[in-house]
């Protein structure tokens, strides 16, 4: 794009006056993001022109990843990077007076997500760019993200996350692609003398689905993919018509908000039926914009149905898009006028499905009547489909009738769509290979027994270019100096840093690379939260999404005994530790705010206590956001990875610790299990239960939390400071829930179990962490065989197993 620095500011000075008109000289930073981000969305469309175009005169296969949350993050820097033009704009923009960290300060993070399911989602688009694979995104475009945290009276108080107050540069609208979405109304059979019986879908609720198209632009390529976000639109003239038949122009207002409501939140409150409705709209409204989406690109292809599958790999990330099935055996039966045998066998070889979860809440179930009545002609089609599946099912197990109530689809007046989902695909996929294995032999075993061709792992991964290369510039041109650039291509090469082991300069920069973001963190800490942290402390950091199987109260329990430690002894020696939170917990999850309270008022606690003065303190960081992990990840020496053994799928967080040279502290569950194998038990801090011992006593019922509370006086001491008069209760009730969740429901996620072997691994990370030079060594360690979790080897395992797509060359 630019040859040189001085092209670049030539061209940048011309873009701020043609697009802005402004000279450089009286633009605001936010003029400046804008007129650079325009810059590099004209490089990226070239190459989006061109890729589209191969796309379409191969006809290469391609993958639909359906998603309802993509969390982007911020695009600037991750596109000049992919475009290999960071070093070069960052100079020419130093030139002229600007920074590019200010700039990039200045876009907002896309409020497309929340948690680990929409930055795995993210992560994927990234690798299958950079990996010239024809891969694409289809996600809603929420015109409001899940909220806004604020922390006020050290409660979670939610206001509107408006992500799209400003400009969206990224985006480009395509109202010339959008479709029509057709909500509830009445079926009617129809039955003509010379042909098959037809369905005639009538009285139904049209939304208009108009799409807004983001470019994926890959690594130092010229591939650039699409992530496709559909927004919910009314279709004027009925908007109208309605409005004249009513002869009330409110009404007009009225029926559009509640049409643009299905695009309006991430995830609303789903604890009432209305709330529950909206989500299942929701969801439709992705898949068929979706899935009709694919359809018309098939079409243009000008090829038989039986080459849909060879062509069109549509993917279901967790059960939200589980609709997807219904929805093209709908199209290709009603409308493209196909058999149900033909439509099921297109829909089964090109639909796969990934589980992200062993929680039994998290598998999705909706009341028949509300798909009944919203989705008339959908309905029908599940309830065809599980007929017959139920009818294979007697054939193969005659007589057994707890096997087929276990499998069915539609069971005690609900829809699984987790059933839904395996049933209707010809690829079921963990995210780690104890989380497969658990699917296997117990959450599924039936599933499994019934399909075992179909039960596969896919290990998670996250992009090292962001997560590295961009997040943490400093560690990546160490590691470039120590061993050559190979690695930024191909990840697997971090292992040549493993004959640096005994490299103390090298040890030692490891060191002071951490220290400068460490130092980077306070400064930000300071001016945004207004503590001071002390940069020489161990930063122990606990950054996710707030769930009672996370665990973050046996976080907060450790604390409250360390604190107690140093109050009955102020003397007490103790390696100084600043803990981080950050998390957001969802806003009908009464418990989880009950935990983010106690965090803060632990804080306030241990952070205005002069007996503790620097030895501990407590930082919460509101808000907590892609661009904020890529701030403290850098920094981090321990990752706190403590889920209850067998509840966390797998977890992305881990791996971006473990890549930025943090030691992780966490049990034996998810792809931990997959860290401790490559860096053996020297190099990660591991406690507590197994999976076994976790699903033994869910299984015979013998745990008792009571037992462990009466013998053990620091969880005695500890939780009797959350009802009786304390410096963390006042004297009053706000944690008696927490209180009762542990002794009066007997611990569900075994948080008092665990809590002598955490506090034993805790004390032997900070006797290690004394030892700089073997700390190094073990962070050195981590960073060198984090390779094997970058998504580009998650991508091409779906890749090669799943989708069965090749890399494709750009024409040039």
């Amino acid at each position: 794009m630019f040859s040189d620095k001085e092209e670049f500011k030539e061209a940048f000075k011309a873009k701020l006056e043609t697009k802005l008109g402004k000279k450089a000289e009286e633009a605001t930073e936010r003029d400046a993001y804008k007129a650079l981000g325009a810059l590099v969305q004209e490089r990226i469309s070239r190459n989006w022109v061109k890729t589209n175009q191969d796309y379409r005169t191969n006809k290469n296969k391609q993958v639909y990843y359906f998603s309802m949350e993509f969390l982007m993050g911020r695009l600037l820097g991750n596109n000049l990077l992919n475009l290999k033009m960071l070093s070069l704009v960052e100079e020419g923009l130093d030139d002229l007076g600007l920074n590019l960290t200010s700039l990039e300060e200045k876009e907002h993070d896309a409020g497309l997500g929340n948690g680990g399911l929409g930055r795995l989602a993210a992560c994927f688009l990234d690798s299958l760019a950079s990996l010239e694979l024809a891969g694409h995104g289809y996600g809603i475009r929420y015109r409001y993200g899940m909220f806004e945290q604020h922390i006020i009276d050290g409660q979670q108080v939610e206001l509107p996350d408006h992500w799209l107050s400003q400009d969206f540069i990224w985006e480009v609208r395509r109202p010339e692609e959008a479709v029509e979405v057709r909500f509830g109304g009445n079926v009617e059979a129809v039955k003509n003398e010379s042909g098959p019986l037809h369905f005639e879908y009538k009285n139904y609720e049209q939304v208009q689905a108009v799409p807004y198209d983001v470019p994926i632009a890959g690594y130092n390529n010229d591939t650039v993919n699409t992530l496709r976000l559909w927004s919910a639109e009314p279709i004027v003239e009925n908007t109208l018509r309605k409005a004249e038949i009513e002869n009330n122009s409110a009404s007009f207002l009225d029926y559009k908000r509640e049409l643009e409501s299905i695009s309006s939140f991430l995830y609303p409150d789903d604890s009432t039926d209305e709330g529950k409705r909206l989500r299942l709209k929701q969801e439709y409204f992705l898949v068929s914009a979706g899935v009709q989406s694919v359809i018309r690109s098939f079409e243009r292809l000008d090829l038989p149905w039986t080459s849909f599958p060879d062509k069109a790999a549509l993917h279901i990330n967790d059960t939200h898009p589980a609709l997807v099935i219904p929805e093209l055996m709908r199209i290709l039966m009603d409308e493209k006028g196909l058999g149900w045998e033909e439509a099921w066998d297109l829909t089964q070889s090109s639909v796969s499905y990934t589980n992200h979860t062993t929680l039994s809440e998290a598998l999705e179930a909706w009341p028949v009547d509300m798909v009944r009545s919203l989705l008339p002609r959908i309905f029908m089609i599940i309830d065809e489909i599980n007929e017959r599946f139920c009818q294979d099912l007697w054939r193969t197990y005659p007589g057994d009738f707890d096997r087929i109530a276990d499998l069915a689809i539609v069971a005690d007046g609900q829809v699984k769509m987790a059933h839904l989902s395996i049933v209707g695909s010809h690829s079921v996929n963990g995210v780690a290979k104890l989380h497969t294995e658990i699917l296997k032999k117990r959450e599924m075993k039936r599933f499994y027994d019934t399909f075992p061709e179909r039960f596969n792992n896919k290990t998670n991964g996250i992009t090292h270019r962001r997560w590295l290369m961009h997040a943490n510039k400093p560690l990546s041109s160490a590691i470039t100096e120590a061993i050559g650039d190979s690695w930024m291509e191909q990840p697997k090469r971090l292992e040549d840093l493993l004959n640096k082991q005994e490299d103390h300069p090298f040890l030692d920069r490891l060191h002071d690379i951490k220290q400068e973001n460490k130092q980077k963190l306070v400064d930000w800490v300071q001016e945004t939260q207004g503590i001071a942290v002390d940069p020489a402390s161990i930063f122990d950091v606990h950054i996710k999404r707030l769930h009672g199987y996370k665990r973050q109260l046996l976080n907060a329990l450790h604390i409250m005994h360390l604190y107690n430690e140093i109050k009955s002894d102020p003397t007490l020696d103790i390696v100084p530790r600043t803990f981080f939170f950050g998390a957001k917990a969802a806003s009908s999850y009464h418990f989880a705010k009950k935990v983010i309270q106690l965090i803060n008022r632990i804080a306030h606690v241990v952070n205005n206590d002069r007996d503790v003065k620097d030895k501990i303190k407590v930082v919460f960081l509101p808000n907590y956001s892609v661009s904020i992990a890529e701030r403290v990840i850098p920094a981090s020496n321990v990752s706190e990875q403590i889920s209850t053994a067998s509840k966390e799928a797998s977890g992305t967080g881990n791996m971006k610790f473990m890549m930025n040279g943090a030691l992780t502290v966490g049990t034996m569950d998810g792809a931990n299990v997959e860290i401790h194998d490559l860096v053996g038990d020297d190099n990660i801090y591991t406690f507590g239960m197994s999976s076994e011992e976790v699903l033994e006593y869910y299984r015979n019922g013998s745990y008792s939390s009571r037992e462990i509370y009466e013998n053990d006086s620091r969880v005695r001491h500890t939780l009797d400071q959350l009802v009786h008069y304390s410096p963390f209760s006042k004297g009053e009730t706000d944690f008696q829930e927490i209180y009762d969740a542990l002794l009066t429901y007997n611990d569900e996620f075994f948080v008092l179990k665990d809590f002598a072997s955490y506090l034993f691994t805790q004390q032997k990370v900070s006797r290690d962490y004394l030892n700089q030079r073997e700390w190094n060594k073990k962070s050195l360690i981590n960073i060198a065989k984090s390779g094997k979790f970058s998504s580009d080897r998650t991508i091409q395992e779906y890749a090669t197993d799943i989708w069965q797509i090749q890399r494709t060359r750009m024409l040039k």
